[in-house]
């Protein structure tokens, strides 16, 4: 089994399009809908909505360092796919975040990158012998 689809509110629409857009297209997905409120995305298994919700509460930001969702893992297919978007993540609102939280395996490279909305993503390649 596989997570259908997730959907991030985010606090503004726009921005969150440029970052989260070009990340997922960069990914492998595809926007396949657009409404006032909101951009989804689909891959080959899963989806990702992105939504400015009018429901939303006013004035309460999104951290990922209160209890919720902290982050988002991809899989990237290499080493050098995962140096291409780190390299060009800045020009699309990502900063890199340089202080690993975690371990996960020697077999794996891993880099973190977070938007301007503190939304961080963490992108998964495999080591080259790994694969």
């Amino acid at each position: 089994m596989s997570i259908h689809h997730l959907q991030l509110w985010v606090p503004d629409l726009a921005r969150a399009e440029l970052s989260w857009g070009w990340l997922l297209d960069r990914l492998g997905y595809r926007l396949e809908r657009q409404w006032d409120h909101g951009r989804l995305w689909r891959g080959d298994h899963s989806a990702i909505v992105i939504e400015a919700s009018p429901d939303m509460v006013p004035g309460m930001l999104y951290s990922r360092l209160r209890p919720g969702m902290n982050h988002v893992a991809f899989r990237v297919d290499s080493t050098a796919a995962l140096a291409s978007l780190v390299g060009d993540a800045p020009a699309a609102g990502w900063k890199r975040l340089t202080d690993p939280r975690h371990p996960v395996g020697s077999s794996v490279t891993v880099a973190y990158l977070e938007d301007e909305d503190g939304f961080e993503v963490e992108l998964v390649a495999p080591e080259a012998e790994a694969r």
